[in-house]
């Protein structure tokens, strides 16, 4: 259980989390193994990330938090890291999508539609159904995963997970 010589799970019982915590979101074209075995620790992506949204984590590493907003994919952090952290050939910045949940403003009767508005590639869309308000609809093929319509929802029903995660799941929103 023990990763690079970080206990997680002991971490998390003194912390009062019973449940074993998720892979935090890494910065884009890293994987969680990469930045365990390559990052430094030394800070210079978050530094570097005019969105503000890579922060320091558990054991120092960085890790992506979207309540302060969206990656832009804009290189930035690529650009500050001394290490061999980033890997530039992988077939996209990374592997999540959005996931909407049932306290979702639209799946409890009440119209609002703020995560469509604020996606830039226009991932989600909302269904049409009649008698109650059009229902939201991420598609996977579409979204990027970079967190634009997760601080804007009002309820927090709005988290990006991982493509494995939501496969894991078989929840289809």
């Amino acid at each position: 259980m023990a990763e690079h010589g970080i206990d997680h799970s002991r971490r998390n019982l003194l912390r009062g989390r019973l449940r074993p915590a998720s892979t935090p979101i890494r910065p884009p074209y890293t994987t969680n193994d990469r930045v365990m075995d390559a990052c430094t620790r030394c800070g210079a992506c978050a530094a570097a990330c005019p969105e503000g949204i890579i922060v320091t984590g558990d054991g120092s590493y960085p890790e992506v938090n979207f309540q302060s907003g969206e990656c832009t994919f804009c290189g930035t952090c690529i650009e500050a890291c001394d290490t061999a952290v980033f890997d530039l050939t992988l077939a996209a910045p990374w592997f999540q999508m959005a996931q909407i949940a049932d306290t979702c403003l639209a799946r409890q009767e009440i119209v609002c539609q703020t995560c469509r508005d604020a996606c830039p590639v226009g991932a989600i869309t909302f269904t049409v159904t009649r008698g109650r308000p059009s229902q939201p609809y991420v598609n996977t093929a579409v979204c990027t995963g970079c967190g634009a319509c997760v601080s804007p929802c009002p309820t927090g029903a709005v988290t990006v997970i991982s493509a494995q995660s939501r496969e894991a799941s078989n929840v289809v929103r």
